[in-house]
């Protein structure tokens, strides 16, 4: 019998990883298996096991994918003339906006942890957004548009604000319909709640 094409054209993984995000959005990150996801990028059952030891490893390998495109939406939304606050606020709003775009990956990336925490290559990519998200806030120190002290709990702040956003907004919760709409309102969130002042 003749194998699926993707075995001759080398690219198994990456049908794999669109195979478990398409999953991963109709079960959730917790209820796939792995011989679905081969069910449905058309290869044996033990076709997986050739780039994933286990299910926690495929789910690993979608959210250091994940991780990877947040930092850099972070990243490229701050601009490089904007102030430090400006592009904390920026980065805050594509955080949401990441969200929306990848409602699969953010699944994957927050209600699998307990799945996916002992994974190397996705606690380093995640390590790298929140350092990109704390580089930000030590920038709002330094011009003062944030209050001195410990910046790890700031990030973790500003962190919680915008996740909270999103969470509703991929949930279904919030009151609005469109992702236009959703923004807007995560921008009014975050210029309301930036920035942070010292306590007297």
């Amino acid at each position: 019998m003749k194998r699926p094409a993707v075995y001759h054209h080398g690219n198994l993984r990456q049908v794999l990883l669109e195979a478990a995000i398409n999953l991963i959005g109709e079960v959730g990150p917790k209820a796939f298996t792995l011989r679905e996801v081969a069910r449905r990028a058309g290869v044996s059952h033990n076709a997986p096991y050739r780039h994933f030891q286990d299910k926690d490893e495929l789910l690993a390998a979608v959210c250091t994918q994940g991780y990877h495109e947040l930092t850099e939406a972070m990243l490229n939304a701050c601009g490089s003339r904007a102030t430090a606050l400006q592009r904390l606020k920026k980065a805050g709003l594509a955080y949401v906006a990441f969200a929306l775009r990848r409602p699969e990956h953010f699944r994957a990336m927050f209600d699998a942890r307990s799945y996916t925490r002992e994974q190397p290559d996705s606690a380093a990519a995640r390590q790298e957004s929140f350092e990109a998200l704390l580089g930000l806030v030590k920038a709002c120190q330094k011009e003062r548009h944030l209050p001195t002290g410990e910046p790890h709990r700031l990030a973790l702040l500003c962190w919680s604000m915008v996740h909270g956003v999103a969470k509703l907004a991929t949930t279904g919760c919030l009151p609005y319909e469109s992702e236009a709409d959703v923004l807007k309102f995560a921008e009014f969130v975050i210029n309301e709640s930036l920035p942070v002042r010292a306590r007297k």
